[in-house]
């Protein structure tokens, strides 16, 4: 079986104040359309935890102590070729110093006829 993605689904975590600029800037960048429909996304509340380090900016938190977090879990696809844009524009709006993105491989349903 040969196989090419074209389609990848993002995962990212973001303060609860922040996803509707998160949703909105890769919505608009051209991700979260399935078929006619655009800015589908989910969005699943999760806590986060992190320790900065003595070289970090955080967002939220303190450096060398343990946070926990309760965010949200943003997730939406994305064609292959605006992965990069999406990615860039996300970046620029994201509050986090380092944000946790997941980018993962997505195959099609044609692939299992």
């Amino acid at each position: 079986m040969n196989i090419n993605i074209n389609k990848v689904k993002i995962f990212v975590t973001i303060s609860l104040e922040n996803v509707e600029e998160v949703r909105n800037v890769v919505c608009e960048s051209g991700a979260g359309i399935i078929g006619n429909y655009s800015f589908c996304t989910s969005a699943t509340k999760s806590i986060g935890t992190f320790k900065p380090n003595d070289s970090a900016n955080p967002y939220i938190g303190e450096n060398n102590k343990l946070e926990f977090v309760e965010e949200e879990k943003l997730e939406f696809i994305c064609d292959i070729d605006k992965v990069k844009s999406v990615i860039s524009k996300l970046r620029e709006v994201h509050p986090y110093e380092e944000p946790a993105i997941d980018i993962v491989p997505l195959l099609d349903e044609s692939y299992f006829e």
